[in-house]
Formats: C-alpha cells, sequence, structure tokens
C-alpha cells in the first residue's frame, strides 16, 4: 500500500525501474545516431552559413595559435622548432577537443529544451550530437595536424592506429564529463561558468604546450592530471613516442567509473531534466 502511494505521488517505481528506463534511452539513441550525426552536422552549417571559409575559420585562427607558440616557445625554451612545433601543434588541436566536448556539454540540454519537451527523443541523443559536432570540428583541424607532420617529417615515426585508439579513450571520458556538465547545467545555471573557468585552468596545467619531460615522467603532477593521459594517448604516438601503460589504465579506470557515477546520476534525474529546463 505504501509503494502504490509513493508511485501515485511521485511517479517513480523505484531504482531498477529507472536504470531500466535510462538503459532504453540509451539503447534507442544508438539506434538515432543517424539523427544525432544530422543535428550535429546542422549545428556546424547554420553557424557559419554565410561565411566563406566557414568551420575553417576556426581552424585557421587555430594554425596561427600553434605558429605564434610554437616559434615563441621554442626561443624562449632554446628547442629545436622541429621538435617543438608538432608537439604543440598535436597538443592544441585535441585539447581543443576536449575543451570543446566539455564546454559545449553544459548547454546539451538547455539548447534542446524546445525539442525535449515536445518530443520523445533519447536524452543521449543530445549528448551524441555536442560530441560528434566536436569531431566534424576535429576534422577540419587534422588539416592542421597533416601539415605539421608532413613538414616536419614526423610523419615517419607515427603510429596513426594506435593513436585512433587514443582518441577512442579520450572521446569516451569526455563523453562522460560533457554528460555530467550537461546534467548540472540543467539544474544549476551557475554550473558553466565554473567548468569554463576549470577547463581553462586545466589547459595552462595540462603538458599542451609545455613539455612533460620536464617534470619527469612519473612526477604526481602529471599523473593526477587526466587531461595528460588523454593527451598523451593521442599525441605520443603520432610524435613516435610509445605511451606509457599507466595512461591507459588511468583512462580504462576513468571511463569505467565515469561512465558508472554519469549514468547512475541519469537514471536518478531523468525524469527531472525537462522539468529544470
Amino acid at each position: 500500500m505504501e509503494t502504490a502511494t509513493h508511485m501515485l505521488r511521485t511517479g517513480r517505481r523505484g531504482p531498477l525501474f529507472e536504470f531500466q528506463m535510462a538503459m532504453r534511452d540509451l539503447r534507442n539513441s544508438v539506434e538515432r545516431l543517424g539523427l544525432a550525426w544530422s543535428l550535429a552536422w546542422h549545428d556546424i552549417v547554420s553557424r557559419y552559413r554565410g561565411s566563406i571559409l566557414g568551420p575553417f575559420w576556426i581552424t585557421l585562427s587555430m594554425g596561427l595559435m600553434v605558429l605564434g607558440i610554437g616559434f615563441l616557445y621554442s626561443r624562449l625554451l632554446n628547442i629545436p622548432l622541429a621538435e617543438l612545433m608538432p608537439y604543440v601543434a598535436l597538443g592544441i588541436v585535441f585539447f581543443g577537443v576536449i575543451n570543446g566536448v566539455v564546454n559545449e556539454g553544459c548547454e546539451t540540454f538547455v539548447n534542446a529544451a524546445g525539442i525535449l519537451s515536445q518530443t520523445s527523443l533519447p536524452m543521449f541523443t543530445f549528448v551524441w550530437r555536442t560530441v560528434l559536432r566536436n569531431l566534424i570540428n576535429l576534422g577540419h583541424h587534422v588539416v592542421i595536424v597533416v601539415a605539421v607532420l608532413l613538414w616536419f617529417g614526423t610523419w615517419q615515426q607515427a603510429d596513426p592506429a594506435l593513436a585512433l585508439v587514443g582518441l577512442l579513450f579520450l572521446v569516451l571520458n569526455v563523453s562522460w564529463m560533457s554528460m555530467l556538465a550537461g546534467i548540472a547545467s540543467a539544474r544549476f545555471r551557475d554550473i558553466p561558468q565554473i567548468v569554463q573557468s576549470v577547463m581553462q585552468f586545466a589547459f595552462f596545467m595540462t603538458p599542451v604546450f609545455w613539455q612533460a619531460s620536464k617534470f619527469g615522467d612519473k612526477h604526481v603532477f602529471l599523473t593526477v592530471n587526466p587531461f595528460f593521459h588523454m593527451l598523451e594517448a593521442v599525441r605520443a604516438p603520432l610524435l613516435g613516442a610509445p605511451v606509457d601503460a599507466l595512461s591507459y589504465t588511468v583512462l580504462s579506470v576513468m571511463a569505467l567509473a565515469g561512465w558508472a557515477v554519469t549514468f547512475s546520476i541519469f537514471a536518478v534525474t531523468r525524469r527531472r531534466i525537462v522539468h529544470y529546463l
């Protein structure tokens, strides 16, 4: 009797039912990956409609940043340009993916408020939309990566297959971060400002344009930095360097623990997200 009264008052049928509904949302979103891709592509097209270069404006801006930082720090740190420039280019491009997915994740559900309130589309669809949108942007920025690797001859030592494995680990981890930020931002509108500040701090604390070797391979400052491991899993193979097994361990544990916690929070809050908006 008490269970029935609770169901009538709250509309909830217990944790098991909530997890089943959350899992159904995930399954339905996977079946609609084509829709998520279409939404992501539409975001890119609409953002740059009427522009001559389109999203390549961001690529041009990032390319100028790579050149500026590469030349400047090469002189300041007395490091050969051929050694530092590929390191800087890969660091800025791939940290840009991390930064973009996490920051834009804050608006995942807020920007989709109109659709969510009028349709029964899976909420995970909009998480994939954010991730795919940034992967499309990465596709444009690959021009910088290829140009730098070819110009400085680093491509001869590169291992693209292992770099793709690292990119998979990166996407797995930033996806749950993005979703967690989206859920929190739907409830508390101060979260985006906090996330932006954290990511800005992480940009300077992570070896994006300064070399991790200056701290030593096993320095605690790098070991506890999740963004360092995500970056190294992609960058090291493209530079012909081995990836520390610790990085793969950290990324695997992060992905499992992060998705377990995020999915649990989603299962509990799924019914309320639309009301938060």
